[in-house]
């Protein structure tokens, strides 16, 4: 059976795996990532795929880069959380492995991997929604994997949802991943605390007694022990997802959606609020069939996995 390698690099870690033709990874490794500096990133992934293609008869390598990857599926123009400016990341990498090698955006493999092994496998047309500290994605449009033009579709954390909002970590205002996200999670939670004290009294205690040091594992744990101010921060999050997706499906129509990310590590809070969202807000809802949301099935490996089989299809 043909093995492949993919590659997850992320801002802080870096993990390899050899993947077979079924979605299953053989054997994997976890390396910090030298994130200052793109040679030693280059580096690092090339010194881990050596190691593992020396113990396995591999036949290309796939990269997951959290950034802007060009249409040529070789360069990152930007990356938000890596020292990548117009990196020629699959130049530098293939010279070193001697392999065939391809990037793709991370949240593109990560719906490649979900599409192919995961929540999708029986649909064609998908949607992954990644609920992480921003918002991620990416889509699958008659079993095609869709990245646009220039290689930078499915960057649905910057819809624009509110005009005018809350100002964006990419310049812009009001956009979709400031209200639905793991950090928008925290901002409804901290802004509700400060309001109100006494309501968000165990988020409090479990953060230490102070609003600005309330977080997402504060407001996760405070939601399932029942926390009323917890709880109406998950409802408001997944309000705005849900009214995302109905967005989406306006345009897309996709089969199913699939929610992927840390958030959706606490699914059981928001999902069926984001469930009712959509549906509420879902054009000419009464006539049509409904897209399904479903919780993602491969967790953290799913990148990893959609990368080494992205490889596969050149």
């Amino acid at each position: 059976m043909a093995l492949t390698i993919g590659v997850d690099v992320g801002g802080t870690k870096i993990a390899v795996g050899v993947v077979d033709e079924g979605g299953h990874i053989v054997e994997n490794l976890l390396r910090p990532t030298p994130a200052d500096s793109p040679d030693q990133v280059a580096d690092t992934i090339s010194e881990a795929v050596l190691e593992l293609a020396g113990r396995h008869d591999v036949e290309a390598v796939g990269l997951g880069a959290a950034g802007f990857v060009d249409e040529t599926r070789s360069i990152v123009r930007f990356a938000p959380n890596l020292a990548w400016r117009e990196e020629p990341l699959q130049k530098k990498v293939a010279e070193r492995v001697n392999l065939p090698v391809v990037v793709e955006n991370d949240a593109n493999a990560m719906a490649w991997g979900e599409y192919r092994f995961g929540a999708g496998r029986g649909e064609s047309h998908v949607v992954c929604v990644t609920v992480g500290t921003g918002i991620g994605g990416g889509i699958v449009l008659g079993g095609v994997l869709y990245r646009g033009r220039w290689g930078m579709g499915a960057e649905l954390g910057h819809m624009q949802v509110m005009p005018g909002g809350r100002l964006c970590g990419c310049g812009n205002l009001g956009c979709w991943e400031q209200y639905a996200s793991g950090n928008a999670l925290v901002h409804e939670a901290r802004t509700m605390a400060a309001a109100d004290p006494g309501r968000a009294a165990l988020m409090l205690r479990l953060a230490g007694g102070s609003v600005s040091d309330i977080e997402g594992e504060h407001v996760t744990q405070a939601a399932h022990e029942g926390d009323e101010c917890a709880l109406t921060a998950f409802t408001t999050m997944a309000e705005w997802l849900g009214q995302g997706m109905a967005d989406m499906a306006a345009v897309l129509d996709p089969g199913c959606f699939i929610l992927g990310g840390g958030v959706s590590r606490a699914a059981d809070l928001w999902i069926d609020h984001t469930r009712v969202a959509f549906l509420r807000a879902l054009t000419a809802r009464e006539h049509r069939p409904h897209a399904d949301i479903r919780p993602a099935e491969l967790g953290p490996a799913a990148g990893l996995v959609g990368a080494a089989d992205l490889a596969r299809h050149p």
